[in-house]
């Protein structure tokens, strides 16, 4: 008797094409859905933090936009959970999540999204760009008539159409879709390939097809890296240093938030929310008068890892690396809406960038192994921040790679750890041995 597994019915095959084919057609809409948010958020910060402070007659935001703005960010937040359906979307201590979004849950992601990102919290926008595509992929599945792993299929794809926009293209995340799936073990590759086709076809969106000008894709390579020269055999022990020092601040930053978060039933959502987004302004305002640009205190961070690594000063990475871990923490615990990766790979950068300063280490060196142990320490994934690593110096650091690798080793190795000490369940008591009877 044979031993080969039995061949797929037709109708089974079918389906399944259809399932890649329906990918192939939501991965454009839902990397426009992407753009346009991205576009929205882009523009509106421009007017709060640019435009307002210009027309009343300051070169720069001043101190009561600074401190305000997170503020009214956060009632914008308290409006999106309290009155939307949806909670807003994920909160972004439970790391990335894909999934169906419900069409009704849209207006409150999307709400809660634009009071945290473009007002100037502490986190990115891949929490709200993959329930943006998952929305598209849901309302896919309301037209066409599919099984339930083929809808969860469709809607992951929309997903990942739309992050693909935001990571640079499919290769990051189709390799998401590898690592988040790896215990699916052999049924792994039928699955990705639907999410897969879709980012791939997501991404025509940004770079334009023949004659056809694709829409402005986020950049996401660092401009005006020097071509790295560094020390070899220096680089790769100080990049294990990175990834250490990386995971312990990013697990601090975690239960900080963690532990802010538990506050909530005691105070309530709003004023914690309304608390968190002083707080941001605070540390902002801080960070400015010890030296730094509040800008780069605020927001995801993806802007200012050229300014972190091209200081000069160790004083003003430090300030850095504390107001922004800090305000990280806060933007995660106090109920905000967004992504947790973006201001990771901003910490794990600053981090490289003190060796930068001090034993004059190349920047692209330092761009490469922080954002490598920075993702890896947050996501706990370790070939998604290599590629995306890789993307960030380009071809002119392709030799920091090694360096990456450890770092994102090292991150892994202590972040998985000591989450798994934290999940471990407390050692009980053991109970007394019974007296002996008393003899009669």
């Amino acid at each position: 008797m044979s031993s080969q597994p039995p061949e797929p019915s037709r109708e089974m095959a079918v389906t399944y094409l259809r399932v890649v084919a329906l990918a192939a057609l939501i991965g454009i809409p839902a990397a426009i859905a992407a753009a346009l948010f991205l576009g929205l958020i882009h523009a509106l910060e421009r007017s709060l933090w640019h435009d307002l402070p210009a027309a009343l007659g300051f070169d720069a935001p001043p101190w009561f936009l600074i401190l305000g703005l997170p503020v009214v960010g956060a009632l914008l937040v308290v409006a999106a959970r309290q009155f939307l359906p949806g909670d807003g979307g994920h909160s972004p201590l439970e790391g990335l999540k894909a999934g169906g979004t419900p069409l009704a849950h849209v207006p409150g992601v999307i709400l809660a999204a634009t009071g945290t990102l473009a007002f100037g919290a502490v986190l990115g926008p891949e929490m709200p760009v993959i329930a943006l595509g998952a929305a598209a992929g849901v309302l896919a599945n309301s037209v066409v008539q599919l099984g339930p792993r083929e809808r969860m299929a469709v809607a992951n794809a929309g997903s990942f159409s739309a992050i693909s926009a935001l990571f640079g293209g499919p290769l990051v995340a189709g390799m998401l879709l590898v690592e988040s799936g790896l215990s699916m073990g052999s049924a792994l590759l039928p699955a990705l390939l639907p999410g897969l086709v879709a980012a791939g076809m997501g991404y025509l969106v940004f770079v334009g097809l023949g004659s056809w000008e694709g829409l402005s894709a986020p950049g996401l390579q660092v401009p005006n890296l020097p071509p790295y020269d560094g020390e070899i055999v220096a680089d790769l022990v100080l990049a294990i240093a990175v990834g250490l020092v990386a995971g312990l601040v990013l697990a601090g930053v975690r239960e900080l938030g963690r532990r802010l978060e538990r506050v909530q039933p005691r105070v309530g959502t709003p004023v914690l929310l309304l608390a968190g987004g002083l707080a941001i302004g605070l540390l902002a305002l801080v960070g400015q008068a010890l030296g730094a640009d509040s800008q780069d205190v605020l927001f995801s961070g993806q802007a200012s890892l050229g300014v972190v690594t091209s200081a000069t000063s160790l004083s003003l990475v430090m300030v850095l690396l504390v107001t922004k871990g800090l305000a990280y923490a806060v933007s995660l615990g106090a109920g905000f809406r967004g992504g947790p990766i973006f201001p990771a790979i901003f910490v794990g950068v600053a981090v490289a960038s003190i060796p930068v300063v001090v034993f004059g280490s190349s920047p692209t060196w330092a761009i490469a192994v922080g954002a490598a142990a920075g993702m890896a320490a947050q996501t706990r994934l370790l070939i998604s921040p290599l590629l995306l690593a890789s993307l960030l110096v380009g071809p002119g650091g392709s030799d920091t790679i090694p360096a990456a690798v450890l770092a994102a080793a090292t991150a892994w190795i202590l972040a998985t750890a000591l989450e798994r000490r934290r999940a471990a369940p407390e050692p009980q008591p053991e109970a007394p041995p019974a007296a002996a009877p008393e003899p009669a």
